[in-house]
């Protein structure tokens, strides 16, 4: 018998529908129900390609004698954390208070009122039933002194909130940022720290941008070193593309197996403006083939981006990926099968778990025969038990996939990769707009009941600035328009920041925000970034002012720890670098067209591109500035300051070099 998830957009929710747990969604008919019955609500946490939430999931929710003493002594609440990262962000505040730390599955005990007065992660079954008995005793018997608890936890919760105080992100800041960053980078494996380790895209963004503008070479020989121990590693999937969540040794040998769009969306990136910097061969591949990804294995029938590949299949992690010499013979023979297991570093020893070995590829082999092994190997693997996927389409995610897709798309010369940006973009704006605002998700082609929170509007408007230079369309870079003006007027406040919420969002303990970037931007610098864009694009003084505010705003974890505001600097180092507008006027031509290719490839931060026919609607970069001599031309400006027309490549490359 499904409980009250059966219909439910969110695939986490749904994988939980058929428990014995009588979960409920978040909203107010729980804590209403929890208040009648006079008892705590169980918070659960998670989404759909966690595998410690499948284990708790497998070991207690849906375990009988667990099912009885929670549907018996509380009112138990499932809650996707990407749909509600809102929820999520609360009581992960909460829950770092209490523990020190946090994680998913997320476990919170609450008041009627939704104050948490105890809160952990991951508990095995008999554990958990022993913490059901103490949180029963504690409530019945002890009710004061756990209202007590959560009334301080409360107010710490409460104090995450506080009014952000703006520090100057000037040049001095950003040098010192990018020497604390280069020194902690790790010169024998590349990346940040031990294990485990997370792919740091913003970090490595920010750098290649620093780079860009002051010619550091340090920072380069980072993101050089970092990307290619990546896409090297077991972390990068050897056969079809994409990047795992993360790595669990400091060496990117063993996966955590999920595979999550935000990150393949942001590492494509990374990897298309090292090439770029470089013309690095390796980074192309890894571009071309991570794209591949996207688009074979997270594309929706409606056109969108699914959010992630699940760590399991058939209830075990990794099953799908991992091999042994033995199977490698069986599969390409005797003698290939002995040189792919040298090539790929597949042992009898393993590098998973004893016999079984994640694929590396610690150099370049023959590529005929490595096409050949790999595409024989692909299509074993195919035949093996495939990992689920969750298939919701979430705002923000899907606008960083725009970003990365358009601007693959354009440097590449593969329309395809625009085209199915322009797709994905088309269904958000409109499946995701409802009423002029901004919902979070969608499944299937219909949308959530959540709204928006302000990384949506940020990374969306970023992804249609960059299909609107791809494209020359109007309408992507009006829409992004909208929604900075939504953003602005429901999220900010006085002094340049902006809150993860709107203010006519759910009251829940606090007003979320946080400045830092995790795994993904943070709305603060999304918003930051996409108003730099913008105001590039359209040159309104006022989106300019608002993009400085928005970083100066995060200055203070981008002086303080600056590996935790990556893309806050990225913004800030295309700021410092103007940003750089190019103007390409002229008809469809060889002419024109030689000039945009060379503007493309320049590496300067934050670098915007308008290409069409002078004076053409919608494209306010292209106003005012005619052919010369009858000849396409290129127009250069820095900040607000341009240098004369040029007609030439050579002369184009000379002004966007100096």
């Amino acid at each position: 018998m499904s409980n009250r998830l059966a219909s439910a957009t969110s695939p986490y929710l749904l994988q939980h529908a058929d428990n014995p747990v009588d979960w409920r969604e978040w909203g107010e008919e729980a804590f209403a129900e929890a208040r009648r019955r006079d008892v705590p609500v169980l918070l659960s946490v998670g989404y759909a390609a966690c595998h410690w939430c499948h284990v708790m999931a497998h070991e207690s929710f849906e375990d009988q004698t667990v099912a009885a003493a929670v549907n018996g002594r509380f009112v138990a609440v499932k809650v996707d954390r990407e749909e509600r990262p809102d929820v999520d962000a609360v009581y992960m505040a909460a829950t770092t208070t209490m523990t020190g730390h946090g994680g998913w599955p997320m476990t919170c005990f609450l008041t009627p009122d939704g104050e948490p007065f105890h809160c952990g992660t991951y508990y095995p079954r008999e554990q958990f039933l022993m913490l059901l008995d103490g949180v029963t005793e504690a409530w019945t018997q002890r009710r004061e002194a756990v209202t007590d608890q959560g009334a301080s936890i409360t107010a710490a919760v409460r104090r995450t909130s506080a009014p952000l105080t703006p520090d100057l992100v000037d040049d001095a800041v950003l040098d010192r940022a990018a020497r604390l960053v280069t020194r902690e980078a790790d010169p024998a494996r590349g990346g940040f720290g031990g294990a485990p380790k997370f792919p740091p895209s913003m970090t490595l963004e920010h750098l290649l941008r620093h780079h860009a503008r002051t010619g550091d070479p340090t920072a380069l020989s980072v993101v050089e070193h970092t990307c290619e121990a990546m896409a090297r590693g077991g972390i990068y999937d050897q056969l079809a593309g994409g990047f795992s969540r993360y790595s669990v040794d400091a060496a990117w040998v063993v996966p955590h197996f999920e595979k999550m769009l935000y990150d393949n969306a942001q590492l494509l990136r990374v990897y298309l403006h090292l090439y770029r910097t470089t013309g690095s061969a390796l980074a192309e591949r890894v571009v071309r083939e991570t794209a591949g990804f996207l688009l074979a294995d997270l594309r929706t029938p409606e056109g969108g981006f699914a959010s992630a590949l699940d760590a399991d299949a058939g209830g075990v992690e990794g099953l799908t990926y991992v091999w042994t010499p033995g199977r490698l013979a069986q599969v390409l023979g005797p003698d290939d099968g002995a040189r792919a297991a040298r090539v790929l570093s597949v042992t009898p020893e393993g590098t998973f778990e004893p016999g079984s070995s994640t694929l590396q590829l610690r150099e370049d082999p023959d590529p005929v025969w490595w096409a050949r092994v790999r595409a024989r190997l692909a299509e074993e693997r195919a035949s093996r038990p495939q990992p689920a996927r969750d298939d919701k389409v979430v705002t923000a995610w899907n606008g960083l996939a725009i970003a990365a897709l358009a601007e693959a798309g354009t440097l590449l010369g593969s329309p395809a990769y625009i085209e199915a940006a322009r797709e994905c973009a088309t269904l958000v704006l409109r499946l995701h707009l409802v009423e002029g605002r901004l919902r979070r998700a969608s499944r299937a082609g219909r949308v959530g009941t959540a709204p928006g929170i302000a990384a949506d509007h940020g990374d969306l408007a970023e992804g249609l600035l960059a299909l609107h230079q791809a494209t020359g369309e109007a309408r992507w870079l009006e829409a992004a328009g909208d929604l900075l003006d939504t953003a602005s007027a429901r999220f900010g406040d006085d002094t340049g920041g902006f809150f993860d919420v709107a203010d006519d969002a759910e009251r829940l303990l606090s007003r979320p925000r946080d400045p830092t970037d995790g795994p993904e931007p943070a709305g603060q610098s999304s918003l930051a970034g996409a108003l730099c864009t913008y105001a590039a694009l359209t040159g309104s003084p006022r989106h300019r002012e608002a993009a400085e505010a928005a970083v100066d705003a995060a200055g203070g974890p981008a002086r303080q720890v600056p590996r935790f505001a990556g893309w806050t600097l990225a913004v800030a180092e295309a700021l410092a670098a103007g940003p750089v507008q190019v103007a390409v006027v002229g008809h469809d031509d060889a002419d024109r067209a030689a000039l945009e290719r060379t503007a493309r490839g320049a590496t300067a931060p934050g670098l915007v591109i308008a290409v069409g026919e002078p004076d053409a609607p919608g494209m306010p970069l292209l106003a005012d500035r005619p052919l010369v001599g009858g000849r396409a031309a290129a127009y250069v400006c820095r900040g607000f300051v341009c240098d004369r027309p040029v007609t030439t490549v050579q002369d184009l490359a000379r002004q966007l070099a100096g």
